[in-house]
């Protein structure tokens, strides 16, 4: 299993942008999965989570109101859309897979991560 996030890029304070994350081999659909993201200089920290089936979210504090995280089991996809954001929001995102059902905020919990994708927030 290889997973791909897209959908990074620049964009300014306050808009929004949406990440996707696809795996090559096995289909998505199989795994709890979740994204985490890495600021320059920071550790690696958890953004969101959801079930392998999509009936269980779960969210950072620092995203609530802000973030959603969704998939679509029949395309594969992992989704996390990202609403008023902030330069604090400024980092390489990455999707993680996990067998288990449910995700976990831990990283070293994933059974497969993928390249991440730069979000950078202009203020």
């Amino acid at each position: 299993v290889q997973l791909q996030a897209s959908g990074g890029g620049l964009v300014e304070n306050g808009e929004s942008l949406r990440l996707d994350c696809v795996s090559t081999g096995r289909s998505l659909s199989d795994f709890a999965a979740a994204w985490f993201r890495q600021a320059p200089g920071k550790d690696r920290e958890y953004v969101a989570g959801i079930s392998w089936d999509g009936s269980s979210t779960d969210y950072a504090d620092f995203v609530k109101g802000r973030f959603a995280i969704t998939r679509d089991n029949f395309e594969g996809k992992v989704y996390l859309q990202m609403d008023n954001v902030t330069p604090d929001d400024t980092a390489t995102y990455y999707c993680a897979a996990d067998s288990a059902h449910y995700a976990s905020p831990q990283w070293s919990m994933y059974d497969y991560e993928g390249q991440g994708t730069l979000v950078t927030v202009s203020s």
